[in-house]
């Protein structure tokens, strides 16, 4: 499997590192660390030595109950570090997590690479269009709900079988539209229980039935924490224990906060294989 990023193609048989950087004041684990340029640079500078192929950026907090902000304020606060991060690291592939059109549109015409929209085109259509228009790989991620209201009761019949339909349908309506590298997202922890959250994960092998990248965001989730009952600033350990099993299902990227951490699971696996 490949992607297309800005002519630059990645060849995802290796598994690759997508690093997390927030720069919401808000983020469940990070928030208002590296929501200034001085210390995103930081940041960036950090998760590419350690090996990141991707570096996404999210200014727009989605932590279960945040309730959405509106398109000027996301624009505000998201590029004026992205142009001078882009500035600064010319060569790396940015991705921009945002559900919004106008942002998409506007952060492909600067530069970024990818478009990592959690709500996989469910809460503003035009987003689809807009990536299509750049053909630029797509993050579609399923979430149940709105980050406001998605853990007050996620119910499911069977999450695995109406992810996979979900997905089906989505991939189907991208490839009439233009949109041909497409990565989805299983979405832990958006709409889901803790028990939701492992069927996915112990059947992610069926995904790869959808002909996709899988990319996975556990980093440091309530999988993780509520599980073991500790704080998200604890969770590092569980994190690379569950990577692990998600490299070992098949992921082909991991998102996630510890870059370093990450890809020494990587280059284990790669051992032993």
């Amino acid at each position: 499997m490949t992607l297309n990023c800005n002519g630059t193609l990645i060849d995802l048989k290796t598994p690759k590192v997508m690093g997390i950087l927030n720069i919401t004041t808000d983020s469940f684990y990070d928030g208002g660390q590296f929501n200034e340029l001085d210390t995103a640079l930081k940041q960036t500078e950090k998760m590419l030595a350690e090996g990141a192929t991707f570096i996404d950026i999210g200014a727009a907090s989605s932590k279960p109950g945040s309730a959405l902000i509106s398109p000027e304020q996301e624009a505000d606060r998201l590029f004026p570090l992205l142009e001078g991060l882009i500035k600064r690291f010319p060569k790396t592939l940015f991705s921009v997590d945002t559900f919004n059109s106008s942002i998409a549109k506007q952060a492909l015409e600067r530069g970024v690479s990818l478009i990592n929209d959690i709500s996989g085109g469910e809460l503003d259509q035009n987003i689809l269009e807009a990536v299509a228009q750049f053909s630029a790989p797509y993050v579609c991620m399923h979430m149940q709900g709105t980050p406001e209201d998605m853990q007050l009761n996620p119910r499911y019949d069977s999450v695995v079988e109406e992810q996979l339909y979900f997905f089906a349908q989505k991939i189907e309506q991208m490839n009439h539209l233009g949109v041909n590298d497409i990565i989805i997202d299983p979405g832990f922890g958006f709409g889901k229980t803790l028990e939701h959250n492992y069927t996915i994960l112990k059947n992610l092998h069926q995904y790869h039935n959808l002909n996709t990248p899988i990319l996975v965001g556990i980093s440091r989730k309530s999988m993780v924490y509520k599980r073991l009952n500790i704080a998200a600033m604890e969770a590092l350990n569980g994190s690379t224990s569950l990577h692990t099993v998600a490299l070992l299902k098949g992921a082909n990227i991991l998102r996630v906060h510890d870059v370093k951490e990450a890809m020494e699971v990587v280059e284990l696996l790669q051992a032993l294989n």
